[in-house]
């Protein structure tokens, strides 16, 4: 695998990014790696390992960077990190998306043309807009234990599934707090009413964070793996 670190100038700042992806066969189909609100981490670098050494251009950005440059949750407070999620709406990360993707598209590896896309927790709602601002580049698109993916916000990602063209999948933890069973059940019904190529999935055991192989007392290895295949299945499906 080659890794690499890379500074993206944006209108807003700098976006650190991490880029992994195989060393032969390319080039590479691009996957866009939405952090959870923890941020850019190491954990999450061995993640976008993993998704790349399946074959694919795994693009990591520091969706913070327009206030840090660098996060460690284990040094700040959960107020702190609240602060940092709360400042980023759906149109800030659909910019940051835009580029992400100019930015691989001159890259030699990174192969043009369809592209996949994936969101964790606070991500989830930026991989469900992302698919619906980009319908002719996002070909797949995953959220795992989202959040706020049906609300009464103006800017509830669910308002525009209708102009998603890819496919989307979405995963839950049977027990969440930060995503109940009644916003995934309005979910799925507002799903049902469109023509998106949708799935939506429960995980049985399982808490919020449940793919993270550090998340002490949380990660399920099982449906860890389970999240694995459902991701790279659907994107070798669809890129």
């Amino acid at each position: 695998m080659i890794d690499q670190e890379i500074d993206i100038q944006t209108k807003n700042g700098v976006m650190n990014t991490f880029i992994t992806h195989p060393e032969e066969d390319g080039p590479h189909p691009i996957i866009l790696f939405l952090m959870d609100a923890p941020g850019k981490r190491e954990e999450l670098h061995d993640m976008a390992r993993r998704l790349g050494s399946s074959g694919y251009y795994v693009m990591l950005p520091n969706l913070y960077y327009r206030r840090v440059r660098e996060f460690e949750i284990q040094n700040v407070s959960r107020e702190k990190m609240r602060g940092h999620m709360d400042s980023l709406s759906n149109a800030m990360v659909n910019e940051d998306v835009n580029e992400l993707l100019g930015t691989a598209d001159n890259d030699v590896a990174a192969k043009n043309g369809k592209v996949g896309c994936v969101g964790y927790c606070m991500s989830g709602p930026f991989a469900f807009a992302a698919a619906a601002a980009y319908p002719n580049r996002i070909a797949a698109a995953a959220s795992f234990h989202g959040v706020r993916l049906y609300s009464d916000a103006a800017d509830s990602p669910h308002l525009d599934a209708d102009k998603i063209k890819g496919e989307m999948y979405f995963g839950f933890a049977e027990t969440d707090e930060y995503a109940p069973q009644e916003m995934v059940a309005a979910l799925e019904k507002h799903l049902a009413k469109t023509k998106v190529n949708s799935r939506v999935e429960w995980y049985p055991g399982t808490e919020h964070g449940f793919v993270f192989p550090l998340r002490a007392g949380k990660y399920h290895k099982a449906s860890a793996e389970r999240h694995w295949e459902r991701l790279i299945g659907m994107f070798r499906r669809c890129l």
